[in-house]
């Protein structure tokens, strides 16, 4: 039942995130710049999203948190070295996104896990999912799909994965 609410609710709040095939989105002084996730394997149940947000205002937001009808849960992660190894761990109190400033969200760093996911992410296709923020709000979104392994976004500067 609630995977059918949260397809609703992207439903519609998607008009207000910008034109049909637009990829970066707006909410508030934050831009959200081309979400995008890769394939995932037969039988994965984790994917990974990542994207860029961009904070105009002149006070710092939040990512609180990421809902997907594609999944049971998403989390916003980080990647970071501790002794010498490579950690990755939760951000639970979200990830700020401070005023004037830029955060990327990508493959070793700063991402999103999509947990229990229903049916895996298939390239070339867009999952849907909606992005919580402390101050504005929530804000519907499509990550396209790379292909497995892709390391970069799709398209970046004109390249392909």
């Amino acid at each position: 039942m609630r995977k059918y609410i949260l397809a609703a609710v992207f439903a519609a709040i998607l008009p207000v995130a910008g034109p049909a095939g637009a990829h970066d989105y707006k909410a508030g002084d934050l831009t959200i710049g081309h979400p995008w996730t890769r394939a995932m394997p037969p039988g994965a149940k984790v994917g990974g999203g990542f994207l860029v947000i961009t904070n105009d205002g002149d006070t710092a937001d939040t990512l609180l948190a990421v809902t997907s009808p594609r999944a049971d849960r998403g989390e916003v992660h980080e990647m970071a070295m501790d002794g010498g190894v490579m950690k990755m761990r939760e951000l639970e109190t979200g990830l700020e996104i401070p005023a004037g400033a830029t955060v990327e969200l990508k493959p070793g760093g700063y991402h999103i896990m999509f947990m229990g996911v229903t049916d895996g992410f298939k390239e070339g296709e867009r999952v849907p999912a909606v992005l919580v923020f402390e101050k504005s709000g929530e804000v519907a979104v499509e990550f396209s799909t790379s292909p497995v392994g892709a390391k970069d976004m799709p398209h970046k500067h004109g390249q392909t994965n």
